[in-house]
């Protein structure tokens, strides 16, 4: 081989090995998305101890209800991020998963089977939309042994709690899991 298709050929590969702008890119807007969602949950989940102390799981269903979409909203304004909870068994009708929520959930549900631990679980995608690229970020909610008082088997669920859920969420899809499942994600994304 000649030199200088040597030369070529070696400079073709290492321009292919440098740092992508794009990945880079999506790289920074997963740790910012890592440390806002993080911050979120840890803001919620003080609000809802805070409720439980006070009142218990009943009262803590108006934490989920009304603090929950402030405390996202908060850190979206923040962050600049769009920010919402998400679950085929949803207890707000407006946490539908769309398509790629549902493929990031299914994607985390596998994961948590083979052996990951559920608060490390999470993933991110750059996606093309008609109206350009999207950053895509997803955080399992992963169900702990609280969250059974308002999402575990219905028929363990105090009268209160069941009262309650009647009264906010008619339609309410969230029960039925077990500690250690994942409820949902955390979603998120950004325009790039």
């Amino acid at each position: 081989m000649k030199p200088s298709l040597k030369l070529a050929l070696l400079t073709s590969l290492l321009a292919g090995c440098a740092a992508n702008p794009q990945v880079e890119k999506q790289a920074a807007l997963t740790e910012a998305a890592r440390q806002a969602g993080g911050g979120l949950i840890k803001t919620l989940g003080g609000e809802l101890k805070a409720a439980m102390t006070a009142g218990g799981p009943a009262t803590a269903i108006g934490v989920c209800k009304e603090k929950a979409p402030k405390i996202a909203a908060e850190a979206a304004q923040k962050t600049g991020f769009m920010i919402k909870r998400v679950s085929p068994k949803n207890r707000n009708p407006k946490g539908v998963p769309d398509a790629w929520e549902s493929e990031a959930l299914a994607s985390l549900e596998q994961r948590l089977a083979a052996g990951e631990k559920p608060e490390t679980l999470d993933m991110s995608a750059v996606v093309d939309t008609p109206e350009g690229k999207l950053f895509r970020y997803a955080k399992a909610l992963p169900t702990q042994a609280v969250c059974l008082n308002c999402h575990g088997d219905p028929d363990r669920l105090s009268p209160e709690v069941k009262a309650r859920l009647a009264t906010e969420y008619p339609n309410d899809k969230a029960v039925g899991y077990s500690a250690g499942m994942i409820r949902g994600v955390l979603s998120m994304k950004k325009a790039m």
